[in-house]
């Protein structure tokens, strides 16, 4: 098996960053979600609520941030280390972050883009954000601004077998691309579905390793287009038929970053192309 496509995501709910190789922090991948567009009251906004997200293309570097949309002027934006210390939510039941504004400047360009008042802000310390439930032994419990876990790991053979379910069906909406499910690691060479049996498994890739914590049961976003922002029915409808396991609809495996014995999480890199091994 072998990684097959490797994304970030710099601000949580905007435009992926197509990676060839991407360092591991004990967080996750550099540059992933440490970013939220969040409202008046610090929660933090999605595509759910605004699916021109999709159209903001986020451009991580060493110590800032661009962002690009339609209609408006690129924006080019420091790490606002410096910036009003603020309390934030990714969700509503989710303890609350401690984050940096990035000013005015982000806020008025987000404000023209959706047409609301929002805040952009930055994880500077992702030590002070941790995941609410227990992780496994040797993994950390920092997380970004992700939904629930540093990673997430798709499988292009399930993606392929979801399709020829959906192609049997007469549905119109397919084929999907793996896109819709907006995942950090892709892999190709694997059974379909032998996702699920790396559960409470570790598993290298490249000069790291995770652990399977579990599927990632999936929510309204991964029925919008990517490019697009329409919206549609598929893949929920055909995961409940299909994936529906304790009234979750699976797709995916969280992972989260572990330490092995005698060794670090820091320095330590995956790219396209890098070998997948499950270890126990």
């Amino acid at each position: 098996m072998r990684v097959a496509s490797l994304h970030t995501y710099p601000v949580k709910g905007c435009r992926r960053m197509d990676r060839d190789t991407a360092r591991v922090e004990q967080w996750g991948l550099d540059g992933d979600r440490r970013w939220l567009i969040v409202d008046e009251d610090g929660l933090g906004l999605t595509q759910r609520q605004h699916r021109e997200l999709v159209t903001v293309r986020a451009v991580s570097r060493p110590g800032g941030l661009t962002l690009d949309a339609p209609g408006l002027a690129p924006l080019d934006l420091a790490e606002p280390t410096a910036g009003e210390a603020i309390q934030v939510r990714v969700f509503r039941g989710r303890p609350p972050a401690p984050a940096r504004a990035a000013g005015p400047e982000a806020d008025d360009w987000l404000h023209r883009l959706l047409g609301r008042a929002a805040r952009l802000v930055w994880l500077g310390d992702p030590t002070g954000n941790r995941v609410p439930w227990p992780v496994p032994v040797g993994s950390g419990a920092e997380l970004s601004f992700a939904d629930g876990s540093p990673l997430l790991l798709a499988n292009s053979a399930s993606l392929d077998a979801f399709n020829d379910w959906l192609l049997e069906s007469g549905s119109t909406e397919g084929p999907l691309p793996m896109t819709r499910f907006r995942p950090n690691v892709v892999v190709s060479g694997a059974a379909p579905w032998a996702e699920g049996e790396w559960v409470g498994r570790r598993v290298r890739i490249g000069g790291a390793v995770f652990h399977g914590v579990g599927e990632c049961g999936r929510c309204l976003v991964a029925t919008i287009d990517q490019e697009t922002g329409e919206r549609g029915r598929e893949p929920l409808w055909m995961l409940a038929a299909r994936r529906n396991v304790g009234q979750k609809l699976l797709f995916g495996l969280q992972l989260t970053v572990r330490a092995e014995p005698g060794g670090t999480r820091e320095g330590r890199t995956v790219g396209v192309g890098d070998t997948v091994e499950v270890l126990d």
